[in-house]
């Protein structure tokens, strides 16, 4: 028998290294397809958990939607009331905000107020600072329609 030509051989083992190179990218290929379902499946009970949260905080802000237009409101002349005394307080605060910061002198000595509004008995709380020297929580304005 005769040994088959050199050219012949060479074609065999560069045929045997692109079979070679294909098994390997078949290999990863697979790898990188079976990763792309793994994450896939990943973000499906990301997104499952995502739209229940959501669902979930509707439904919350649904009912208390409906708690809110079912709750009486108060009489409009407390309504009225309540408005102007926080009003009134907001339009206190940079008078008092400078004492409560242990920064400027209470506001009752100040020379421009009526000598009523300086008669007026004061307890020692209120010329002490917060005990944390932080300003007191700001009210929730209620607006009367």
């Amino acid at each position: 028998m005769t040994s088959p030509p050199f050219e012949e051989v060479e074609l065999n083992k560069k045929h045997e290294e692109i079979l070679g190179k294909r098994t390997v990218l078949l290999q990863q290929m697979e790898s990188r397809y079976e990763q792309q379902k793994s994450k896939r499946r990943q973000q499906v009970k990301l997104s499952q958990a995502a739209h229940e949260r959501n669902s979930q905080l509707l439904q919350d802000l649904q009912k208390m939607e409906n708690r809110l237009r079912t709750r009486k409101l108060p009489h409009p002349d407390i309504l009225n009331l309540e408005t102007r005394y926080w009003a009134s307080v907001e339009e206190k605060i940079p008078e008092w905000e400078r004492f409560l910061l242990g920064k400027g002198p209470h506001p009752s000595s100040d020379p421009s107020r009526t000598p009523k509004q300086q008669k007026q008995k004061t307890t020692p709380r209120d010329h002490a600072p917060t005990q944390d020297g932080a300003l007191p929580p700001r009210p929730i304005l209620k607006r009367v329609k």
